[in-house]
């Protein structure tokens, strides 16, 4: 089931995401930084209007400005129960620590909250600006994911699998 609350931090929200965010959306897919990792920002769009059950979507606004967006995906099997965590920072938001806090803000929600015990990201391989801000966060490597993405250019790349499990954290 969806999460339908607003998740607050340190000067900024996790909003959940409403039919009317197709703009806002389309602004964070569309810019240069995002739309290299995203791929086609109008699919971006798409796919963030389209969430099933089992997934939430929120914006990351600092003031009245739309940073970025944050959705996760939650295993409802027992056997499983973890949750995945992806993220879209707008350029102009980057390196100001906005992106490992919003992170940090859904995986105590997650955690505390939600219940679950281990949770995932899977960058790019060669997104190494990423994987720093998720090191930042406790997320650590699993291994590497053989041409996994196709990514914008039509090319296969790899992915880092990485995870952070709910006893080695400190959120």
């Amino acid at each position: 089931m969806a999460i339908t609350t607003t998740l607050t931090g340190d000067g900024f929200s996790l909003r959940p995401l409403q039919p009317q965010d197709t703009d806002i959306l389309r602004r964070i897919f569309s810019d240069p930084d995002v739309a290299q990792w995203w791929g086609d920002p109008d699919k971006s769009v798409s796919d963030a209007m389209d969430l099933s059950a089992d997934e939430s979507g929120f914006v990351i606004e600092v003031g009245d400005d739309a940073a970025g967006y944050i959705q996760c995906f939650e295993e409802p099997d027992g056997m499983y129960r973890y949750a995945a965590i992806d993220i879209a920072l707008r350029s102009d938001w980057q390196g100001k620590g906005y992106g490992p806090d919003a992170i940090k803000t859904l995986a105590r929600h997650l955690i505390e909250q939600r219940g679950h015990h281990r949770l995932t990201i899977d960058p790019a391989a060669h997104n190494t600006r990423a994987i720093r801000a998720y090191r930042k966060c406790g997320f650590k490597t699993v291994g590497i994911m053989r041409s996994y993405e196709k990514g914008p250019s039509g090319d296969w790349h790899d992915g880092l699998l990485m995870d952070l499990l709910a006893e080695d954290i400190e959120l």
